[in-house]
């Protein structure tokens, strides 16, 4: 077992970088966009993925890593089964905090957003980009509802591989879906050194985005 003097001994400085007023964009989603680039740039195992929280109607939070399939519209795009649980807590509480977190690159950024269904044309062709396992797998795994085994998923995958054999597109499942976040606030974190970390948070306003730097 890890000993609390073991957890406080993991220290790093942090100093690939800078953020400061000269560098980082004035629409958030721009600056998003070039953190992104960077991430991708560098080779970063899932440069796309981020935190998903949500939250049930009495407040409870629960958490997951989804990935970002696409920033349009300035909102950003997530799929996933619209009977899992976070569909489920989006229902009931349709707010949402995303956080992307590139360790290598020693930043963060932190999201908070409305999100929306997306509508099924949308869904649908993006679906015709996933590969054939996929598609199969979204048919065959009925998202946080209790397995019995493995063995039951797996024949659930091979069952619908038979359905659809001879097909040459796979339809989309009526239980599988995405999402839309139209973010109102976002906070850029670029770790620096002495914790004196570069942070800054946007919040959108009826006169545009509205910037400051906040203490790390």
């Amino acid at each position: 077992m890890l000993s609390a003097d073991q957890l406080a001994a993991l220290r790093r400085d942090y100093r690939n970088a800078v953020l400061d007023e000269r560098s980082i964009a004035d629409n958030p989603l721009d600056q998003l966009e070039r953190w992104l680039g960077d991430a991708i740039a560098a080779n970063l195992p899932e440069p796309n993925a981020m935190v998903l929280a949500t939250a049930d109607d009495h407040g409870a939070p629960s958490a997951r890593v989804v990935l970002l399939k696409g920033i349009v519209e300035g909102e950003l795009h997530f799929y996933t089964n619209l009977e899992s649980r976070k569909a489920r807590e989006i229902a009931l509480n349709p707010q949402v905090a995303l956080l992307f977190y590139w360790a290598e690159l020693e930043r963060q950024v932190r999201i908070e957003g409305r999100p929306r269904v997306l509508d099924r044309d949308t869904v649908a062709a993006y679906f015709a980009t996933r590969p054939r396992a996929a598609q199969l797998g979204a048919w065959a795994s009925r998202q946080s509802t209790p397995l019995e085994s493995r063995t039951q998923l797996e024949e659930a995958f091979e069952r619908y591989a038979t359905q659809f054999e001879n097909s040459d597109a796979i339809p989309v499942p009526p239980w599988w879906g995405g999402y839309a976040v139209r973010p109102h606030a976002f906070e850029f974190w670029q770790g620096r050194e002495n914790r004196l970390h570069d942070r800054f948070r946007y919040e959108r306003t009826t006169a545009g985005w509205q910037r400051q730097r906040l203490s790390p």
